[in-house]
């Protein structure tokens, strides 16, 4: 639900190709990896025969088993720099990126909307788990019934009313962001009303309201017309929709 996780940014960065090498991740992982695990994750570096240096996640029913030479490649081509601060943040982001386990997304879950397919032509609803400044999908696992994924959903739509925003009116534009997570904006949909209920204390009376969904970025609610227009001119792939259809939204 967000951008590449080891996402090059800066000139220098773009320029630079110098690569990854395994020998450099491994002393940085050997330095990085413990302090990584917790509770419930289990991070292991381990030697393979064919594979070489394995790092290995195991949270819950999750498991995670990547040679250190394709993750040096993927920085590689992402341009990650080979200082070992700079490698360092990129496995702590890879890290930080892993699957979201069933029991995980059961505590701690949040409903946001995302794509339904790589089309983005329509967005549903997604349970979703913080990580720092990412908001992970949850995928269930193949031995979760269809009972116990409710649950889940279920709760996920209840906390969403209590994820919080920050709300900022711009002529006939009312916009909702998540100061931190910017997927997490779209959590306040879960219970629409509280976000009208906000619109109409800030002084912005809206008639046949539309919200313009852009998963990742903050909601822009308005009427009919203006999110129209506000859809046409974005230079993104977005969604809009009637204020009525949002309860309509189908779980992804």
């Amino acid at each position: 639900m967000s951008g590449g996780l080891f996402a090059a940014s800066g000139l220098l960065q773009r320029l630079r190709s110098v690569p990854v090498t395994v020998a450099d991740l491994r002393r940085t992982a050997e330095e990085v990896l413990p302090a990584l695990a917790t509770g419930r994750l289990r991070v292991t570096l381990t030697d393979d025969r064919v594979d070489g240096p394995v790092v290995v996640l195991e949270e819950d029913e999750r498991r995670v088993r990547t040679p250190l030479r394709d993750l040096a490649e993927d920085m590689t081509h992402a341009r990650v720099g080979s200082t070992p601060e700079e490698l360092a943040t990129a496995l702590t982001a890879w890290v930080h990126d892993r699957p979201v386990p069933d029991a995980v997304a059961a505590e701690t879950g949040v409903a946001a909307l995302d794509w339904t397919d790589r089309t983005e032509t329509a967005v549903g609803w997604r349970v979703v788990v913080r990580r720092g400044d990412r908001a992970l999908p949850w995928t269930p696992s193949s031995g979760l019934d269809r009972r116990a994924v409710e649950r889940v959903r279920v709760a996920a739509g209840e906390r969403a009313a209590a994820v919080g925003g920050q709300l900022r009116v711009e002529g006939p534009v009312a916009l909702w962001t998540h100061p931190e997570v910017p997927t997490l904006a779209s959590a306040v949909l879960a219970a629409p009303q509280l976000l009208l209920d906000r619109i109409a204390a800030a002084g912005l009376d809206l008639h046949d309201p539309h919200v313009v969904v852009t998963p990742d970025s903050p909601l822009a609610c308005a009427g009919a017309a203006v999110a129209a227009r506000l859809a046409g001119e974005t230079g993104e792939a977005c969604q809009r929709l009637p204020w009525r259809q949002v309860a309509r939204l189908r779980w992804i």
